[in-house]
């Protein structure tokens, strides 16, 4: 996609959006249908190429699918052993693998042990591919998303937003409110060293798949 291309999609999807606009709880994004666009194809289209343009797999599924879908990631990577939040829905949970919530409990030993982690995202970035954390109840707190080699991330199209400025507007009173740590995590962990040979999983996970769900709230 050129770049002229990429900016008339989002000067037409911010057109049509008008004011983005969201309410908090004091534990999560509250995202109404109302405020933030329900699979808006250009916006998860641009979502999906910038995310594959890091290194990530990206798949899609309806609401129903998704269990479906996590259980083939899983065992493509030949993945049995999955940490997850504790507010991760119900309808996103693999019966056929070993789910372990986290509670705060499990030590940094522990979740390395994984074979991957499981976790929702509070916003992704059409813009630039990135998902955010925002440590809500389907995502838990950071160590989740940066011991297991292997992450998994459920992203709902009602939460992809145009770009990062849209993005930071939304977080603003969370994060003034709360004081809640955000990430923003584009594509696997990977780095050079010193020869400029590219490295992966040395800040996070080496490997990142992305479910976009589409259909529901």
């Amino acid at each position: 996609m050129s770049e002229a291309a990429r900016e008339q999609i989002l000067a037409a999807i911010r057109a049509a959006l008008g004011t983005t606009r969201i309410s908090q709880d004091d534990t999560a994004l509250d995202l109404a249908p109302s405020d933030l666009p329900t699979g808006v194809p250009e916006l998860v289209e641009l979502f999906c190429e910038r995310v594959g343009d890091y290194q990530a797999t990206v798949s899609r599924a309806e609401v129903e699918e998704v269990a479906g879908a996590v259980a083939g990631i899983a065992a493509r990577h030949q993945a049995r052993r999955l940490v997850v939040p504790a507010g991760l829905p119900a309808g996103w949970r693999p019966a056929a693998l070993e789910l372990v919530e986290d509670h705060d409990e499990l030590a940094a030993r522990e979740l390395e042990r994984f074979d991957g982690a499981l976790t929702g995202a509070g916003l992704a970035i059409a813009e630039t591919g990135t998902i955010v954390l925002d440590g809500g109840p389907d995502q838990g707190r950071r160590w989740l998303t940066l011991l297991p080699d292997l992450h998994i991330c459920i992203v709902q199209a009602t939460r992809v937003v145009a770009d990062v400025p849209d993005a930071i507007e939304i977080l603003g009173e969370l994060v003034r409110s709360q004081r809640r740590a955000v990430t923003f995590v584009s594509g696997p962990s990977a780095t050079a060293d010193i020869e400029l040979r590219r490295v992966h999983g040395v800040h996070g996970p080496r490997r990142l798949e992305v479910v976009v769900v589409t259909g529901g709230n």
